[in-house]
């Protein structure tokens, strides 16, 4: 009801003030008089309220003290209404001092006025703050208080309690904490039990809860995806808290609980990787990485900010991307070594110049086209940047004396349907043969001469693979487009009902990439666990129900068809390779085929060929002679397998 009264016109406040200025006057009188009106004389009392009124008046029209709206009070209309009443009882003191000097005598007491105008300031102030809280404890009642259990009864859940405490805006009832920890169950918050978290479902099923806020850091990923699942199947909203290095100055603010992210839902118990053996291998140690302004490039280069490395050169051709990463750093990692170097993998000349200056023992070769249906109508550039850009980083390495070589591959690069999964495919099988032909007595190059002798230095480079599926949140993935689509109001676009995918976050691929490299021989293709495949229209599903919208209903989904070259599902061996276990439980090794690098060198370089002239036609076939599973899905290129078939 309250809610709903409008605005007070702007005369009706400018009355109400000038009534209260009025009342203070006559209250200044009777603190004079020792509240004993009538030793006042009326006579003196009513002149003096007129002229008050009038300078008052004035004051408050050109000052415009009642233009505020008074729910909304703010700190400068507290300044405005101290000017105004400064400026009219400073002009009745004036006047006061006129009347002295020309009939010797007052026609108001000094005190008068300063009780005046002390009092009519708070009196005006007071009001207006009454008011705005009166609006503000209406909209605030318990009936319209949304109920809330806080998931954590730690440090996360004590500092979202207090969040809300503080906060007089906030339209939530906290009724009770649920912790996982048996010894705080039973216990109490400021008068707020905790119960058991294995309640929670019973909880969120037959009470009236509106929100849960997961307030711990400890709960996994497992765990938490059921309660999510109970929570949107009885419409109760999902909110997280961010970890305490991002809280303002140390303090949980009520702006930074927001909805929880689907990568909070996909992300996996934290990974365990050497620390100790890869800061043995680092440790002033100076380390390339190539497309280092890319999402898996920078988090690898943030990884190896953490050890003790002599220098990190951070090699792209994208240079407002390379500069904000550069900024990044220089503002976080002072005590660091870090260069930022503009050039093109493909660039062979820019690329010695970096090796002859700087020297890399490690390189992490991260640089690459990755999107499928760009690399699908452009072969020739794929092949260009996949395969040509690899292979000179990967012979200046060998030239260079580079300790070790780590490649980033991919899932599509197995039983590949598409341009870019098979380009990254025959970057593989040039960085193994390559590996290969370096530790064997047959080391020919592809113009005939000695390899060694070509590069005349000894073959210590160890060439190790890395090949994995999608990562949360890199450039292109499919998360960030659903976010997009979902804040514009859908649909949503999946290309296919069935179609599947492999998630990992970007830190937890990256922290295996340094895993791999620091255990590597040479010649590994290491392969990462993935853990589940996720089905993406569920993905979309999950991810409109935590927008606090129904699917088909709020949002739409709809299908647009699989893309050129695009599966249904990845892979990350095909059906001619199995796996050799590792140490690490989430790293395998894959053994695939071997190939003769001298063929090898003598099939890329006539793919080469073709990619300069820009010849796709040319380009995709000698791609499929190289990588015989490589057959074209959905894509224009189909037509050349059933050409390659008939020739069989």
């Amino acid at each position: 009801m309250f809610q709903k009264i409008n605005i007070v016109p702007r005369w009706i406040i400018f009355l109400l003030d000038l009534a209260i200025c009025t009342f203070s006057l006559i209250f200044a009188y009777g603190l004079r008089h020792n509240l004993d009106l009538t030793s006042v004389e009326v006579p003196e009392l009513a002149r003096n309220l007129l002229i008050m009124g009038v300078i008052t008046s004035l004051v408050f029209i050109n000052i415009k003290t009642y233009a505020g709206i008074i729910r909304y009070t703010s700190a400068q209309d507290s300044f405005r209404i101290l000017f105004s009443v400064i400026i009219s009882n400073g002009t009745f003191f004036v006047l006061n001092l006129f009347f002295i000097s020309f009939t010797n005598r007052s026609f108001i007491p000094n005190t008068v006025l300063i009780t005046n105008g002390l009092t009519s300031f708070l009196f005006l102030i007071t009001y207006r703050v009454m008011i705005k809280y009166f609006f503000m404890y209406i909209k605030n009642l318990n009936l319209d208080k949304k109920r809330v259990i806080i998931y954590g009864a730690g440090e996360g859940g004590v500092a979202t309690k207090r969040t809300f405490d503080h906060d007089n805006s906030v339209n939530k009832e906290i009724i009770a904490f649920v912790d996982d920890d048996d010894r705080k169950v039973g216990k109490t918050i400021d008068s707020i039990k905790i119960l058991n978290a294995k309640r929670l479902p019973e909880l969120i099923e037959h009470h009236e809860v509106d929100e849960i806020i997961f307030a711990s850091y400890t709960i996994p990923s497992e765990h938490k995806n059921e309660i999510v699942d109970i929570c949107l199947a009885n419409d109760v909203k999902v909110l997280n808290i961010p970890p305490p290095e991002v809280w303002t100055n140390g303090q949980l603010q009520f702006n930074q609980i927001q909805n929880i992210n689907i990568e909070d839902l996909l992300n996996r118990k934290s990974i365990d990787i050497d620390i100790e053996g890869i800061g043995k291998m680092l440790h002033n140690k100076r380390i390339l990485i190539t497309g280092a302004a890319g999402s898996i490039g920078s988090e690898i280069v943030r990884q190896l900010m953490k050890f003790e490395v002599g220098l990190i050169i951070l090699c792209d051709q994208s240079e407002t991307a390379l500069h904000e990463l550069y900024l990044e750093l220089d503002e976080t990692k002072k005590d660091q070594n870090f260069h930022a170097f503009i050039g093109d993998v493909r660039n062979e000349k820019r690329m010695d110049h970096l090796f002859n200056t700087y020297k890399p023992h490690y390189v992490y070769h991260a640089a690459a086209y990755k999107h499928v249906p760009l690399m699908e109508d452009n072969p020739a550039e794929a092949i260009r940047t996949n395969v040509m850009g690899t292979k000179i980083i990967a012979d200046l390495s060998v030239k260079y004396g580079v300790q070790k070589f780590v490649m980033i591959s991919t899932d599509k690069a197995v039983n590949p349907t598409n341009v870019m999964g098979a380009s990254k495919r025959i970057a593989e099988i040039y960085v193994q043969s390559l590996n290969n032909s370096l530790n064997s007595p047959d080391v020919i190059f592809s113009n005939g001469l000695s390899y060694i002798n070509e590069l005349d230095v000894k073959p210590i480079t160890k060439f190790i693979t890395t090949r994995f599926g999608n990562v949360l949140g890199s450039n292109g993935s499919v998360i960030p487009r659903f976010k997009q689509q979902i804040e514009k109001g859908g649909p949503i676009t999946v290309t296919h009902p069935e179609i599947t995918r492999y998630f990992m976050t970007i830190p937890e691929a990256c922290r295996l990439v340094l895993e791999a490299g620091c255990m590597g021989k040479g010649g590994e293709i290491f392969i990462f666990d993935m853990g589940k495949s996720v089905k993406i229209v569920e993905l979309a599903r999950k991810m409109i129900r935590l927008a606090g919208m129904i699917p088909n209903q709020d949002i739409q989904i709809t299908y647009s068809g699989l893309r050129p070259g695009e599966k249904l599902y990845e892979e990350l061996l095909n059906d001619n390779e199995n796996t050799l276990p590792t140490h690490h439980e989430k790293i395998m090794i894959g053994k695939v085929r071997e190939y003769l690098f001298s063929e090898v060198s003598k099939q890329i370089s006539s793919l080469l060929e073709s990619a300069n002239k820009n010849d796709d036609r040319q380009v995709v076939l000698k791609m499929k002679s190289l990588v015989k599973e490589y057959k074209s899905n959905n894509s224009i290129f189909e037509e050349l397998d059933e050409l390659i078939g008939k020739e069989a």
